[in-house]
């Protein structure tokens, strides 16, 4: 019998890593941006074209390959970051595993240029396919320059698999900014199809910062330090009353490399327990340096994971950190040291001009008198209140006769006439959440948010092909998002408009003139927080469908919430149009609107 167990070619076993390695064009980004910042570059360059589908260059003026090194870079588990097994326990570079390059060479077109510092001439490789089209010497600056050509140019099913220019390009930003947060030393920059994104000088950690999310951060962050045996925590975190709807701006770097960790997440929103909503997330930015030995990075190729040999105490610290310096923060003034002090006190008076004051008293007042004239004034007002409730009572009694007999004939669709809701006179809201509704053969107990975001949803499916109108604001309204959110408000700027926002970008500024009327006073920044956050989370769930994905999200930010106290009209109203809906029973995503108790459940409870 034959030998059945074979070698791969290496062609094969690159493709088959670069499955883990590089997921999308994010994934290629991270990598070249992690080899550029080990090679000590001052200075790195992104360049991307079509979401990066058609091209990723990344220029440093790092340390360069020599010839023999270049062509050893496509090699697997070729690396200069290890030589021995302990290393793995001491790193302090950001890769490692000598998979990124040769990850990338096998499902994309790839040219690399590089030249050490101490060479005069330089190296240019073309790889397509792991498979090295050509090597030959070229004259170029200092550092290392690789082009990354029609990622998965050779794996169509992966290509196709990739999500649209706008998400991919997110995903991007995503990884630039995560590089560029904890490098504030390098100098980077960022352009996409031409137009520059970033363009951010060499800083500080609390500048950089500033420079990637706006001037504003400046005033919102509030330092975190605590250095201990275990751990020592530096950076920021935001102040309490800028926490906002949206999960962006969270960062945790340990020892300079950027990790996932819901575990120390939960630690810092306990720390803010009581000072924010539920709904709210605060911004934070903390650096974690431990000790190399007591932690483990080599689970997963992204290497985003990261394993503590102290997690428990790790996250005592970050919470008492966190806690600490919202503490300082909300006791200790705040100084301005430039403010003018003319400004600071208030003039006083010459001593001549201030006199006493002088009081009055009426020799011939009698309280007696005064109480009188009060008791009759008050059985007056309460002959005539009286009689207005029973004008009152009238008037509601004939409204209430007339609705009685203009109620909306909805059919909503039961499987049989006993199951149809005969609605009662008095419908009853429940702790301000739920409307219980009587029907013949038991009750309904209705989610008040719920049916009315599945009621704004149907309505606005309607009007999809038209525009709704706008309530022009007074002043337009300024908006800051981060690079990725601000990509998304471009995405959706068209549909948003259709649906009542007056949105315009002007020179990287997105100004609001005009918002939907359903959303009143509400800030505009609030609202398209939300509405970003949303419309992000709900990929998975609405498959893709941009314009029911917007009407979800846009339905969640306008509906009616929860602690909402209701009228019996606005009861009413809310059972009404639910069940004129085409489906009352559930939202998009599955979830209930409404749970309908039969009788005879009830009765064997008893």
């Amino acid at each position: 019998m034959s030998d059945v167990i074979r070698l791969l070619p290496d062609a094969v076993a690159n493709q088959i890593a670069a499955g883990e390695v590089v997921q999308r064009p994010a994934s290629a980004v991270k990598e070249l941006l992690e080899n550029a910042v080990d090679a000590g570059a001052e200075h790195i360059h992104l360049l991307i074209k079509n979401a990066g589908k058609t091209l990723i260059q990344v220029i440093d003026d790092g340390d360069g390959m020599s010839e023999t090194d270049a062509r050893l870079s496509l090699e697997r588990h070729a690396t200069s970051k290890i030589r021995k097994v302990e290393d793995l326990f001491s790193l302090k570079t950001m890769g490692f595993r000598g998979e990124a390059v040769p990850s990338i060479a096998a499902v994309a077109q790839m040219e690399i240029r590089t030249k050490k510092a101490s060479k005069e001439i330089g190296t240019q490789l073309i790889v397509e396919g792991s498979k090295v089209i050509s090597q030959e010497a070229i004259v170029c600056p200092k550092g290392t320059n690789i082009l990354v050509k029609n990622l998965f140019f050779n794996i169509p099913a992966r290509r196709n698999f990739l999500k649209s220019n706008p998400v991919e390009s997110r995903h991007i930003i995503d990884e630039f900014i995560r590089i560029a947060l904890i490098h504030p030393e390098i100098a980077l920059q960022f352009s996409t199809d031409g137009n520059e994104m970033y363009n951010l000088p060499k800083s500080n950690f609390r500048q950089r910062i500033v420079n990637l999310f706006g001037k504003k951060y400046n005033e919102r962050l509030v330092p975190v330090n605590e250095s201990t045996d275990i751990v020592s925590i530096s950076g920021f975190i935001g102040k309490a009353e800028f926490a906002r709807k949206t999960r962006g701006e969270q960062f945790f770097f340990v020892n300079h490399r950027f990790i996932k960790s819901p575990y120390l997440n939960h630690a810092v929103m306990l720390a803010y327990e009581e000072l924010i909503p539920k709904d709210q997330f605060p911004a934070y930015f903390l650096q974690l340096e431990i000790n190399p030995e007591k932690i483990d990075i080599n689970i997963h190729p992204t290497k985003t994971e990261i394993k503590f040999e102290e997690e428990r105490s790790i996250y005592t610290i970050v919470r008492t950190a966190v806690r600490e310096a919202l503490g300082k923060f909300n006791v200790s003034p705040s100084i301005d040291f430039d403010q003018d002090n003319n400004l600071s006190v208030l003039p006083l008076r010459p001593k001549e001009s201030i006199k006493m004051p002088s009081i009055q008293v009426d020799p011939n007042f009698n309280p007696f008198e005064q109480e009188k004239k009060q008791s009759i004034n008050s059985h007056s007002s309460h002959q005539a209140s009286t009689s207005s409730q029973r004008d009152w009572e009238k008037l509601y009694s004939a409204s209430n006769s007339r609705k009685k007999h203009s109620q909306l004939d909805f059919a909503p669709s039961f499987e049989s006439e006993k199951e149809k809701p005969s609605i009662a006179p008095k419908l009853t809201q429940v702790h301000k959440r739920y409307i219980l509704c009587q029907i013949k053969t038991g009750f309904l107990l209705i989610d008040q948010k719920a049916a009315h975001q599945r009621i704004l949803i149907d309505d606005w499916l309607k009007l999809a092909d038209k525009s709704l109108p706008s309530q022009q604001l007074l002043m337009p309204e300024n908006v800051n998002f981060t690079g990725a959110d601000f990509i998304v408000l471009k995405e959706i700027q068209r549909d948003l408009q259709t649906f009542g926002f007056d949105i315009r970008f002007e020179d990287n500024e997105c100004f609001v003139y005009g918002v939907p009327i359903e959303m009143k006073s509400r800030s505009a920044q609030n609202v398209l927080e939300q509405l970003i956050e949303d419309y992000k989370q709900s990929d998975s769930d609405l498959k893709n469908r941009q314009q029911l994905k917007l009407i979800v999200a846009l339905a969640r930010n306008m509906s009616i919430g929860w602690g909402q106290a209701l009228s019996p009209f606005e009861m009413q109203e809310i059972v009404d149009r639910l069940f004129a809906c085409e489906n009352p029973y559930a939202l998009p995503n599955g979830k209930k609107t409404l749970i309908s108790y039969q009788l005879e459940e009830i009765d064997q409870l008893f």
